[in-house]
């Protein structure tokens, strides 16, 4: 979006505040149509994510299709479900991801982010959107996994995240700092609709 604004005439700041329903994030605008994003701060209350459990834990876990799923749970303006795995390719993140994503504990829904870490500053993700299914890509599914992964020390402040749609950056220092998420944008094409 930032880069739509700017290639557009919309706006020539390089700094864009955009407005969501729960929160403001601000783009920024670097060299080579790289893009920055202050995503804010992690959420980690369940109350707040929202996640239904008096019991605040470390993790979560639960049974499906015989297997015990362990997850933990963050939002990042919208709910999300992290899942460590050993192997993202080989892992069935459609089964898994599409039960988790209804689960009861999470009235609104969540995204589920399926997690391997290739080491502390690179990891590997699949993304199952709540009310959608995989995608090739989720900016706040992976700022979740790196908050997740930096919160329980299996990952330092700035990690390269790899996926199907492409690579960001994600750079934390904890608690109550922001978070930032950087990518490169393409404008691809422009179209018009007729009616």
């Amino acid at each position: 979006m930032a880069l739509f604004l700017f290639l557009n005439g919309y706006s020539r700041k390089k700094t864009i505040y955009v407005s969501t329903q729960n929160r403001v994030i601000i783009l920024y605008i670097l060299k080579n149509h790289n893009i920055c994003v202050d995503m804010g701060i992690p959420i980690f209350n369940p109350k707040y994510i929202p996640y239904i459990n008096t019991n605040h834990q470390k993790f979560y876990s639960v049974s499906i299709l015989k297997r015990i799923i362990k997850y933990y749970v963050v939002s990042m303006g919208n709910p999300h479900c992290v899942v460590i795995v050993e192997n993202v390719k080989k892992y069935p993140v459609e089964q898994i991801g599409s039960t988790l994503s209804t689960y009861k504990l999470f009235p609104e829904g969540t995204n589920v982010i399926f997690m391997q870490i290739i080491s502390k500053t690179h990891i590997v993700l699949r993304v199952y959107e709540r009310g959608v299914g995989e995608t090739r890509s989720c900016g706040s599914g992976a700022c979740a996994a790196v908050a997740i992964g930096i919160k329980h020390n299996m990952l330092f402040n700035e990690v390269h995240v790899d996926l199907v749609g492409g690579q960001l950056k994600v750079n934390w220092n904890g608690n109550s700092n922001s978070l930032y998420m950087t990518g490169s944008a393409t404008h691809v094409y422009s179209g018009y609709f007729y009616m």
